[in-house]
């Protein structure tokens, strides 16, 4: 074998139904004394109660998806008002983005509290939109220096927003099989990721305040989004952005609608990673195993029903198509990509 792999430096605690005590030991690791609380206004009490053991300088409310420019430059402005030394947010991906936006400029540390299954905590990718158009990059800077995971805080989430959420979360597994660094410990990562996530996810569906299955779901979106984070964006990664960034769509049910269709397209030139892929689906296919995925999760299947138009297809994939990794296993033209979306506006 002939590779090079990198592990991104991060300490991760899994503490179900012990997130305040453990943002209170990890704070104190990371010698955060007047903190920035980052969450949404509807997480804002949440955020309240998981960070009540900590010095808080001031909590900040001011999230939106996709991370406008505008947003994260009034992020920072805050966080220098106030001399805050640390970053706590609580929430999901749009939470933990603006963390990053801040900390970007700022080289904050950041201590991610998830409660949902973005995984962006576990990568140090970050994202900003303007005018439209999301940038994305990658700075150590951004990777949160602690994460603890609480399954207790995600059993309130619907069961609709689980289950495209944790779709998010399997999508940074299948990206993580064919990224351009993708390798063999990405791959076996991924691997695993899936296979709790599949089997977790369904469990969740039954049963959504069955936290020992949601901290399974945890544990999938942690593995994927490391294999994820190691391997780089792949051909579906770059799709989502210029679909979320562009139009205004929202992130998870995206992932969750593109991902079968840039499975379909790629996994017949990449027989390793769709037999792994296969495998962690428990079926003859990894199509035929997601497509039974979603069917028992009763996932969203269509653009159209997330509002972009069909007259935008053509402008989105000739925007999509300078962003396609040259190493994706299938080839990509405009025409592909055409039909590919427009099959999952259909779907």
């Amino acid at each position: 074998m002939r590779f090079t792999h990198e592990t991104l430096p991060q300490r991760v605690r899994f503490a179900t139904g012990e997130a305040a005590a453990a943002v209170t030991e990890e704070a104190e690791l990371l010698g955060i004394r007047r903190a920035m609380v980052i969450a949404s206004p509807r997480g804002a009490e949440l955020a309240r109660a998981v960070t009540s053991g900590i010095g808080v300088a001031v909590l900040h409310d001011g999230v939106r998806e996709h991370v406008p420019v505008e947003v994260a430059d009034a992020a920072r402005a805050v966080a220098a008002e106030h001399d805050v030394d640390g970053l706590v947010c609580v929430g999901g991906g749009s939470a933990t983005g603006l963390a990053k936006a801040v900390a970007l400029t700022s080289g904050l540390p950041v201590l991610a509290v998830p409660t949902t299954y973005a995984g962006s905590e576990a990568t140090d990718v970050w994202g900003l939109t303007r005018e439209g158009a999301k940038t994305t990059g990658i700075d150590a800077r951004v990777l949160p220096r602690s994460v603890v995971y609480d399954a207790d805080l995600t059993v309130d989430l619907p069961v609709s927003l689980s289950v495209t959420s944790g779709l998010n979360a399997l999508a940074h597994a299948v990206d993580g099989l064919w990224a351009p660094r993708a390798d063999p410990i990405n791959a076996a990562l991924a691997g695993e990721g899936a296979r709790a996530l599949a089997t977790a996810l369904p469990a969740v569906v039954d049963a959504p305040r069955d936290a020992t299955a949601r901290e399974q779901v945890f544990y999938g979106t942690y593995l994927a989004s490391v294999a994820f984070a190691s391997s780089g964006s792949g051909l579906h990664h770059k799709i989502c952005h210029v679909l979320g960034g562009r139009y205004d769509l929202p992130h998870a049910a995206t992932h969750a609608v593109v991902l079968p269709h840039v499975l379909a397209l790629n996994a017949p030139h990449a027989p390793e990673a769709e037999r792994r892929l296969a495998a962690a689906l428990g079926a003859s296919s990894a199509v035929a195993g997601l497509a039974d995925l979603y069917h028992r999760l009763d996932a969203p299947r269509s653009l159209r029903e997330l509002g972009l138009r069909e007259a935008q297809l053509a402008e989105a994939a000739a925007a999509i198509l300078p962003a396609v990794p040259p190493s994706n296993p299938a080839t990509v033209s405009r025409s592909v990509l055409l039909d590919l979306l427009r099959a999952a506006w259909g779907a």
